[in-house]
């Protein structure tokens, strides 16, 4: 379980259990400007329509999408006939899909790849190319989730790229249904694709289906050691596609790099409004395959309290997306360069957010939006008798709930941003509907919510003036380990065993992403657990980043107890002393809490 405790006494203990857990914009090429580059820009719009098939061309980029199914068959580009992986059928190569049950009645999820029954062309003219695919509930038939899914792919002039955004709805009266993940997912050709980039600082040569394959699954079948990889270098890495995973704040470009000739391809996100669980969710991104993700909700980390619920004929409707599917190239093998430039096209298409161009009236543009403002003050007078002006704190807009909701929440819209360092902050592109401000602040327990809900209207800017947020607290702080901020990184990390390693991952911020490092614990706790003494230890050594079960066996675990040993001076009798506690997070897991005697019940 991936924790974080924070004892004060006030006793904050942070005790740590890991995390795991379209307005054009202009394209921005490193190809150096020519006369092929000037004329493909003046290429007009073209749009071919067949039984079989819908083909969208911009001179930059023509792509072929399945009739009336509406999957992603082929993307020509630079001379390449198809980026995408061709050895699968057409239906398998870029597609949306979701995993879906009927509560009471499926045992295991459907996946559902979301083919398309319909086809029809929303616009095309010299500005734009907008179509769409849909997929209505079939009630006669038990297979058919009940959703109307409209998936839309749009083209504009002068764009190394296209955008596809889906509409969801569930209409009013329709049976239950839980709904566990949607995405989009892009399969790209194999035998050119094997340079992947998700960060500044986690980019690397990929492994091959075919090197995980002949490798050894590890303890899930995710994780796999390579033994006999095509690139003798990879030998005795570990791949896992967890590994690359990052939080919704930081998934805004990530793609493969084609080394001859010198391609990029890139899911660009402008936004994370359709996204749920908050900034500091985690998802995937790309792994191999090579495969591209844009994750919309899922399971992964969270379980099934995550879901999209739907009960008693609930009415739904959510967009997902647009998100910018962008290529680029170079005449050079750095793959550098073309990460740089997708990542300022990642930075126009942010500026350009919200779109003017979707169709749907279900995609609210600018001024159909609103604004809000405000700035987040603590009151906390055991460390200051002034308000503290909330420096950096998260601080958004989500569906109304109980304190934290928006951890849970993937069926509505959430806008976030982050507080200056006067603890100001403006929430802009918000669509209209209640909502509740919620936020929290690094180093300051306890989480904000206001009292009333907020209501946007489009066009209208609403200013919540100061606002305080008072943390829990019942006196003075007495000691603390760590620091309440929803992450377990000032802990212990360790370094993962040297037959496990991921070189991505060494000496990272992301270190605590390899692999096994839940058996380190063992390692260096072999008999005897943990303990803490308050004023000797130091928690960036010594206590460690995740609360774990010992291994005693071949998959034989026990439960391990941490000791926290502390001096109390004139102690008031009569006074009352408060353990606080605060998770990263946690997963399939139970904490009991025992003081003085370990024998007592907890």
């Amino acid at each position: 379980m991936v924790s974080k405790i924070g004892s004060n006494v006030q006793c904050r203990d942070f005790l740590a259990f890991l995390m795991f857990f379209f307005a054009s914009v202009y394209a921005i090429r490193s190809i150096p400007t020519n006369g092929t580059e000037d004329l493909k820009s003046s290429t007009p719009l073209r749009l071919d329509i067949t039984d079989t098939h819908v083909v969208m061309d911009n001179g930059f980029i023509k792509v072929t999408l399945s009739n009336p199914t509406g999957a992603i068959a082929e993307i020509q580009y630079q001379g390449i006939d198809n980026v995408l992986e061709y050895s699968f059928k057409e239906t398998n190569r870029g597609y949306w899909d979701i995993v879906w049950t009927r509560p009471g009645i499926d045992d295991n999820g459907n996946f559902d790849t979301l083919q398309g029954t319909h086809f029809r062309v929303i616009t095309s003219d010299e500005n734009q190319i907008e179509v769409s695919f849909t997929k209505d509930y079939d009630r006669e038939d038990p297979s058919s989730v009940p959703l109307n899914i409209d998936k839309r792919y749009v083209m504009l002039p002068g764009r190394s790229g296209f955008y596809t955004y889906a509409i969801y709805q569930h209409i009013e009266g329709w049976p239950d249904v839980d709904i566990g993940q949607t995405r989009l997912a892009i399969k790209l050709q194999r035998a050119l694709f094997n340079y992947m980039a998700i960060s500044d600082e986690i980019q690397r040569e990929m492994p091959s289906d075919n090197d995980r394959s002949s490798g050894r699954t590890l303890d899930y079948k995710e994780a796999v050691l390579l033994t006999n990889p095509s690139n003798p270098n990879m030998r005795g890495e570990v791949d896992d596609k967890y590994q690359y995973s990052l939080e919704n704040k930081d998934i805004k470009v990530h793609g493969w790099i084609c080394r001859s000739p010198h391609v990029g391809f890139w899911i660009i996100t402008g936004a994370n409004e359709f996204r749920g669980g908050g900034p500091i969710r985690q998802d995937l991104t790309s792994h191999v395959g090579p495969t591209a993700l844009s994750m919309f909700f899922s399971g992964h980390y969270a379980g099934y309290n995550y879901d999209v619920s739907l009960r008693n004929g609930e009415a739904w409707k959510k967009v997902f997306g647009p998100v910018f599917i962008y290529l680029n190239s170079d005449q050079g093998d750095d793959p550098k360069p073309l990460w740089e430039n997708a990542k300022d096209e990642m930075v126009a298409e942010t500026k350009s957010w919200p779109y003017t161009f979707p169709k749907s009236e279900d995609y609210p543009t600018a001024s159909q939006r609103g604004t809000v403002t405000g700035r987040l003050l603590i009151r906390d007078r055991y460390l200051s008798e002034d308000l503290i002006p909330a420096k950096s704190a998260y601080i958004g807009l989500a569906p109304p709930g109980s304190d934290g909701h928006w951890q849970e929440d993937a069926k509505g819209y959430q806008f976030w941003t982050q507080t200056d360092d006067n603890g100001y902050f403006r929430i802009t592109a918000v669509r209209p509907g209640n909502y509740n401000l919620y936020g929290w602040a690094p180093g300051i327990l306890g989480d904000y919510k206001n009292k009333d809900d907020v209501t946007i209207r489009p066009g209208e800017e609403t200013s919540l003036g100061e606002i305080e947020f008072d943390p829990p607290r019942n006196g003075p702080t007495i000691w603390e380990i760590g620091v309440p901020d929803r992450k377990a990184a000032e802990f212990f990390v360790p370094d993962p065993a040297p037959e496990l390693m991921n070189y991505a991952l060494i000496n990272h911020t992301e270190k605590f992403r390899q692999y096994g490092l839940w058996d380190r614990y063992t390692d260096l706790y072999p008999s005897q657990d943990l303990v803490y003494r308050v004023g000797e230890s130091d928690y960036r050594k010594d206590w460690f980043f995740a609360h774990v079960n010992r291994k005693v066996g071949d998959n034989t675990y026990e439960p391990t107890t941490w000791r926290i040993s502390f001096p109390v001076q004139n102690v008031n009798q009569t006074a009352t002393y408060t353990l606080r506690i605060a998770l990263a997070a946690t997963t399939l897991t139970r904490i009991d809490v025992l003081i003085n005697d370990p024998n007592a019940h907890p």
